[in-house]
């Protein structure tokens, strides 16, 4: 646990983990006054995100003031290092793989459950993941009964998102660089990303974890997203028996909003609502 600060309806306060050597896990928890909520969520961010880009802070706070106990975290290969907004681990990025990325969500899940981050343990959690993190979000629930809603934005229906070009280059050069349009970073991959999903495909497939999810599931997506089209939710509402396709008109990835973040758009106002209800309705109001 780190440092505390008092908002006017919500105690915040950071932690951070190192269950392995080299995989630094840096959070932060949002509870709002009152007795120690009954019900959790995990916010799960994306790829070439972090726990503080953009929307974030605002949709936990949301989420806590409707009366849950929020968690987020940085990935241990987000990039992010000690500065909560600067990609300063680029080493970290490359070694990064998608296997890693699940099995964190695991470790922060159990840290929840356990009442280890928390005042005291939920009785119900939720999981809320944007794009890859909803990747990383479908295949956790889909084999952890204890999870009681799923909600995902904007969420990959596969890992997979690199052509045959790519792909050989990749293999021959070890890594590959990707651009930050934003910060101007070309940020390294190793190719350990690529060979963890050969070595894994079937258990990283996504939809075939969308089709064994039985928490209920709110799968949202921008009828404009040009990053993860919107036929992507499509095809997970096909294969998810519990899933229910909510489309927000005119929104983007990022649902009008980008970083650094100044106030909320229609859309984002709109995905927050539909997100608090589906909590609400599926985890109780804490």
């Amino acid at each position: 646990m780190g440092a505390l600060i008092k908002q006017e309806t919500m105690t915040h306060y950071t932690f951070q983990r190192e269950p392995i050597p080299g995989r630094l896990l840096r959070g932060d928890v949002r509870i709002p006054e009152g007795p120690p909520p009954r019900s959790a969520v995990v916010v799960i961010h994306g790829f070439k995100g972090f726990k503080d880009w953009a929307f974030f802070p605002h949709v936990c706070r949301s989420l806590a003031v409707s009366g849950h106990a929020v968690i987020s975290f940085n990935f241990s290969g987000s990039g992010i290092g000690s500065h909560p907004e600067r990609f300063t681990e680029l080493e970290a990025f490359a070694a990064n793989t998608l296997s890693r990325e699940v099995e964190e969500v695991g470790w922060v899940v159990e840290w929840v459950m356990t009442g280890d981050l928390l005042p005291r343990k939920p009785a119900s959690i939720g999981l809320l993941g944007h794009s890859r993190g909803g990747g990383d979000a479908i295949l956790h629930a889909s084999d952890d009964r204890r999870v009681g809603a799923l909600i995902t934005w904007s969420a990959i229906s596969t890992f997979d998102r690199w052509s045959s070009e790519k792909r050989a280059e990749w293999l021959e050069a070890g890594r590959i660089h990707v651009p930050n349009s934003r910060t101007g970073q070309e940020m390294p991959l190793d190719v350990g990303l690529l060979q963890d999903l050969e070595r894994n495909r079937a258990r990283l497939d996504v939809e075939s974890a969308a089709s064994r999810v039985a928490a209920p599931w709110l799968i949202l997506h921008g009828e404009a997203d040009q990053t993860v089209g919107l036929e992507e939710g499509q095809a997970l509402a096909r294969a998810a028996p519990s899933g229910r396709l909510y489309v927000v008109a005119g929104a983007g990835h990022t649902y009008g909003v980008g970083h650094p973040f100044c106030m909320p758009s229609r859309e984002l106002d709109e995905a927050v609502e539909a997100s608090v209800t589906h909590l609400s309705l599926h985890l109780g109001e804490g």
